[in-house]
C-alpha cells in the first residue's frame, strides 16, 4: 500500500524547469565545447576621445586556437565573479538599502492612503496605483518587491467591482511596464550602459518620453478591461473562480501615511533627484550611485526609528532577495571569460555582423531587439542578460552602424517585455500563484498587451536608431 502510494506520487511529479544557475552553467559547458569547433579570431580595436573601446570594421583575422580545458571551465566561474564584482556588489548595496526602506512600511502606508482618498472613484484608482508602481519599476527597479501587494490589490479590486485579474494587473502590469521601459533602472539600464562604456543613465530624456508612452498604453489597456468587467462581471476571464473566493476584509483596511513616512518618501524623492543630477552633471558611475543609495538607506532607517540592529537585518534581507540576480551576473561573466580566453568572441561577433549587415539599415537595430527578446526567455534576469549580451551587442552596433545607446535600448525592451508572461520568470509565476490565477488564463488576458508592447518596443528602437542616436 505504502509502495503503491510512493509510486503514485512519483508518477504525478511534474516537470521542474531548471534553475537559472543550472541554465547558465549549461551555457558555460556548451560554450566551452564550441571553443573546439569555432575558429579563433580577433578584431583590431581603437579608443575614442571618451576612452571607449571601439571595434574597427574590416580588421577581423584568425589567430591561434585556444580551446577551453576542463579546469579552465570551472576557473572561468571564479574569474567571472571577480571581474563582475563591481556590478555584483552594486546590486547588493542598492538591494540592501531598499531593504531598510521597505522595513519602514512606507510603501504599504502610501498604498493605503491612495486607496482611501479615492474611495468611490473606482476607475480613477487604477491609473493612480499603476503610475505609482510604474515609477518604482522605472527608477529603482522594483520587481519582486511588488509581490506582497497582490494580496491587497486582488481583494481590493474585487470589492470595487472588478476581478482578480484587474487587481493583479494593477501591480504586475504596471511595475513591469515601468521596469521594462525604465529611464533610470540601475539593474538594467545602469548595468547595460556600464558594460557598453556609456555614461550611466545617459539618454534619460529620450527614455523618459518612451517610458511615458509605454506606461500610458499599459494603463489604458488595464482600464478598458476593468471597465468592461465592471459593466458585466461575466466578461471576466476569472468569473467562475472569483465567485468561489472568500475576501478577507482585513486586508482592505489599509494603513495611513504618518508624518515620518511622508518624510521618508521625501528622502526617496530627493535621492532620485540627486541621482539624476549627479549622473548628468558630475558623471557619477556605479561607486557614487551605490554610495548615494547607502546614504539613503541609513537616513531612512534613522527617520523610521529603526534600531541599528534592525537596520542591519533589513539591509541583509534586502541583499538576500537579490542574491540570485547578483550571482547570475557572475555566471554570465564566466561565459564571457570562456569566449574571451578562447579568442572566439570576435568570431561570433563577425558571424552575427555578417548576418545583420545584410539587413536594411532601418532593420539592423530591430534584429538586435529580436535577439535580446529571444534571449530573455532563457535568462530572465535583467542584469544577467546585460552581462551576457552587451559585451557582444555593443561592439556589434559599432560594426553595423547602430549606436551603443540604441543597442542598450534594444536590450532594455527585449529584456523587459516578456517578463510579464514568460513561464521562466519566477517572479511572475510566484505572483500568479498568490493571486490564484492560472498561467493559461493570464496569458489569454495579457497576450494582446504583449503584442502591443513588442510593437511599441520595435517603434522606439527604430526611431532611436534613425532619428536620435
Amino acid at each position: 500500500m505504502c509502495i503503491l502510494s510512493t509510486q503514485t506520487v512519483k508518477a504525478k511529479k511534474k516537470f521542474e524547469f531548471p534553475h537559472g544557475f543550472v541554465i547558465l552553467f549549461a551555457f558555460m559547458v556548451l560554450t566551452a565545447i564550441t571553443t573546439y569547433f569555432v575558429p579563433a579570431g580577433e578584431y583590431e580595436r581603437t579608443t575614442d576621445e571618451n576612452g571607449q573601446s571601439l571595434v574597427v570594421d574590416g580588421t577581423y583575422h584568425t589567430v591561434d586556437s585556444n580551446p577551453t580545458g576542463f579546469m579552465d571551465l570551472f576557473q572561468s566561474l571564479h574569474v567571472g565573479m571577480v571581474d563582475a564584482a563591481g556590478i555584483i556588489f552594486f546590486i547588493f548595496i542598492v538591494g540592501g538599502s531598499f531593504g531598510i526602506f521597505r522595513a519602514t512600511n512606507t510603501i504599504e502606508a502610501a498604498f493605503g492612503s491612495i486607496t482611501k482618498k479615492l474611495a468611490g472613484k473606482e476607475l480613477v484608482l487604477i491609473p493612480v496605483i499603476m503610475l505609482f508602481f510604474a515609477i518604482c519599476g522605472g527608477t529603482w527597479g522594483m520587481a519582486e518587491e511588488a509581490i506582497p501587494f497582490i494580496l491587497i490589490a486582488v481583494p481590493l479590486a474585487m470589492m470595487l467591482g472588478f476581478d482578480s485579474i484587474t487587481g493583479t494587473a494593477m501591480i504586475l502590469a504596471s511595475v513591469y511596464a515601468g521596469f521594462g521601459s525604465a529611464f533610470m533602472n540601475p539593474f538594467t539600464v545602469g548595468v547595460a550602459q556600464g558594460i557598453a562604456g556609456l555614461p550611466t543613465f545617459s539618454g534619460m530624456g529620450v527614455r523618459f518620453v518612451f517610458w511615458l508612452i509605454f506606461v500610458g498604453v499599459t494603463i489604458a489597456y488595464v482600464m478598458l478591461y476593468a471597465r468592461k468587467v465592471k459593466k458585466d462581471p461575466t466578461k471576466s476571464l476569472m468569473y467562475e473562480e472569483d465567485l468561489k473566493r472568500e475576501i478577507n476584509h482585513e486586508l482592505i483596511q489599509q494603513q495611513t501615511l504618518t508624518k515620518r513616512q511622508m518624510l521618508i518618501l521625501a528622502v526617496l524623492v530627493l535621492t532620485l533627484i540627486g541621482l539624476a543630477l549627479g549622473v548628468i552633471l558630475e558623471g557619477w558611475y556605479i561607486p557614487e550611485i551605490a554610495s548615494l543609495f547607502l546614504i539613503m538607506g541609513i537616513v531612512v532607517g534613522i527617520i523610521g526609528k529603526l534600531r541599528v540592529n534592525q537596520m542591519a537585518e533589513a539591509f541583509v534581507k534586502g541583499c538576500e532577495e537579490l542574491v540570485m540576480g547578483a550571482l547570475i551576473v557572475g555566471f554570465a561573466y564566466g561565459i564571457l571569460i570562456i569566449l574571451q580566453d578562447s579568442n572566439t568572441i570576435d568570431t561570433i561577433l563577425y558571424g552575427i555582423s555578417n548576418l545583420v549587415a545584410g539587413l536594411p539599415s532601418s532593420l539592423t537595430a530591430i534584429g538586435m531587439f529580436i535577439t535580446q527578446s529571444l534571449l530573455n526567455f532563457i535568462v530572465p534576469s535583467g542584469s544577467g542578460q546585460a552581462a551576457i549580451s552587451m559585451p557582444i551587442m555593443a561592439p556589434l552596433g559599432d560594426l553595423v552602424g547602430v549606436s551603443r545607446q540604441t543597442a542598450v535600448l534594444a536590450f532594455q525592451y527585449g529584456d523587459g517585455i516578456s517578463n510579464i508572461f514568460t513561464p521562466t520568470a519566477g517572479i511572475l509565476m510566484a505572483a500568479l500563484a498568490i493571486a490564484k490565477i492560472p498561467w493559461v488564463k493570464w496569458l489569454k488576458w495579457v497576450f494582446p498587451l504583449i503584442v502591443i508592447q513588442y510593437i511599441l518596443g520595435a517603434i522606439f528602437v527604430t526611431v532611436a536608431h534613425m532619428f536620435i542616436w
